[in-house]
């Protein structure tokens, strides 16, 4: 006699139950019973579907280990890719010869400036005359606008704007201070002899010649019409040209401010 089994759905409480079948003998080991080789079936398949459902899963995590890795490892290396790079542009600028020198200046209170007062500080600087009749106004209303849109980011620090004159002649302590105080408030204008001046001009490149004077003793000064972007090391970063507008400008600025390495 052996025992034959059915094997409902233990876990849903259905009963085991066992009758006598004349097949088997007795005396057969009760691992091999069929009654007991079922139930070690029924009980190891739960846990096997659910390894399988795991699976997947497993796969999913892997994959994105693997790709954030891959991504992880890219980004370092364009980071220092883009660090180097930065790197030979500020090496290059300090060989560049634009704003290597130094100048020594009045501003429009009458105190004596130097390149070294302004270092630590970000500079927006621009050669123009108080008489010119419409595109030293312009550009320095469009430095000032500039100058104001980056006050407006908290992460800017603040950019000092600076006003070179280059009529010395005319544009004496007195006559920048009437009219600095029509643009921005931080706006400094600088001044002093000729010599002075142009010493200053040259070491920006800038191009100043007097025309011819009028009967009324009036005349016009044809000069470079750029806007130079100073960095804290007194370091010539940037120049914005008559086309560039002010959001241009404003994005520049603040690019090189993100990216800003200081000098060792």
């Amino acid at each position: 006699m052996a025992l034959r089994c059915i094997v409902g759905n233990l876990q849903a409480g259905e009963v085991l139950w066992c009758f006598w079948r004349p097949c088997v003998s007795l005396s057969a080991p009760l691992s091999r019973w069929p009654c007991q080789q079922t139930r070690k079936r029924f009980l190891s398949h739960g846990p096997d579907l659910k390894k399988a459902r795991l699976k997947p899963r497993t796969r999913l995590l892997v994959s994105l280990l693997f790709g954030g890795g891959l991504l992880a490892a890219w980004w370092c290396v364009d980071s220092e890719k883009q660090q180097k790079l930065r790197l030979q542009r500020v090496e290059q600028l300090r060989k560049a010869a634009v704003g290597q020198g130094t100048f020594s200046l009045l501003d429009h209170t009458g105190r004596r400036r130097t390149k070294q007062d302004f270092l630590g500080s970000w500079v927006l600087m621009y050669f123009g005359f108080t008489h010119c009749p419409d595109i030293c106004p312009d550009e320095l209303e469009k430095l000032s606008a500039v100058v104001s849109a980056l006050d407006q980011h908290p992460s800017v620090p603040p950019v000092q704007p600076i006003f070179i004159t280059v009529d010395p002649e005319r544009d004496d302590v007195a006559a920048l201070a009437r009219y600095v105080k029509d643009f921005h408030p931080r706006l400094i204008g600088l001044t002093g002899s000729v010599e002075e001046v142009k010493l200053a001009g040259r070491d920006y490149r800038v191009y100043a010649s007097p025309g011819p004077k009028d009967e009324d003793g009036d005349y016009i000064v044809d000069h470079t019409i750029l806007i130079y972007l100073v960095s804290p090391d007194g370091l010539f970063l940037d120049y914005y040209n008559r086309m560039k507008s002010q959001n241009q400008i404003v994005d520049s600025v603040r690019n090189h401010i993100k990216n800003y390495i200081r000098l060792p």
